[in-house]
């Protein structure tokens, strides 16, 4: 495991985005764990997940254009993660919508860079994959495609079926997901940090519940 990914998830619980205890999932489940993007709220923990969203994206070689944040979260996770590419020396343009349209000034639903050529999807998680959708649904309709998508973790669990949400994705539309990290490196961080002993188990066992290859 990338040393990056480890230090994400580390991260993560310093600033309480990654929790562990006894949680309700939106899908009624119990889980062990409980991950929210939305509390990287200052300029220090936003700035350190672009980073991790810069190195991820790297990392994995994927090739595109531009960037796309899906309303609403993606937003800023799309511009920082630009910025933060291009102190890394690669420079493109982003975009993202809003999720009513526009009827005075520019108008419309798309903000930012006109959408071109391949197009990178940032997002925080995947759920449901509803905003993967309605994000490949405007990308196709302004003539560009949609290249991947990037997110922050992978619980790696299943869905309404035998697949998790981005396996879905991956196959529905042949989208790449890149993760800064997923559930296996959650548990080899567990693995690793004795003082974190007592969540192993119980994680390990909501992966054998629910988890995916």
């Amino acid at each position: 495991m990338s040393d990056f990914r480890q230090d994400f998830l580390k991260f993560s619980l310093e600033q309480k985005v990654l929790k562990f205890g006894e949680f309700t999932t939106k899908a009624g489940r119990q889980s062990p764990y409980f991950f929210n993007a939305g509390l990287f709220n200052d300029g220090a923990s936003t700035l350190a997940l672009a980073r991790f969203y810069a190195q991820a994206i790297i990392e994995s070689k994927i090739q595109f254009d531009m960037l796309f944040g899906p309303a609403y979260k993606g937003i800023i996770l799309a511009a920082a993660a630009a910025m933060m590419l291009a102190e890394k020396g690669i420079n493109v343009p982003f975009a993202y919508n809003r999720k009513e349209a526009k009827d005075h000034g520019e108008g419309g639903v798309l903000v930012g860079a006109p959408l071109k050529g391949r197009v990178l999807i940032i997002d925080d998680v995947i759920s449901a994959g509803t905003s993967v959708r309605e994000s490949v649904k405007l990308i196709e309709a302004e003539g560009a495609a949609p290249a991947a998508v990037a997110i922050a973790l992978d619980r790696m669990e299943k869905g309404t079926g035998e697949q998790s949400a981005v396996q879905e994705v991956e196959q529905q539309y042949g989208l790449p997901v890149v993760a800064i990290a997923n559930l296996r490196d959650l548990l080899s961080l567990l693995e690793d940090h004795a003082e974190l002993g007592e969540y192993l188990n119980p994680v390990r066992a909501y992966r054998q519940r629910y988890g995916v290859a």
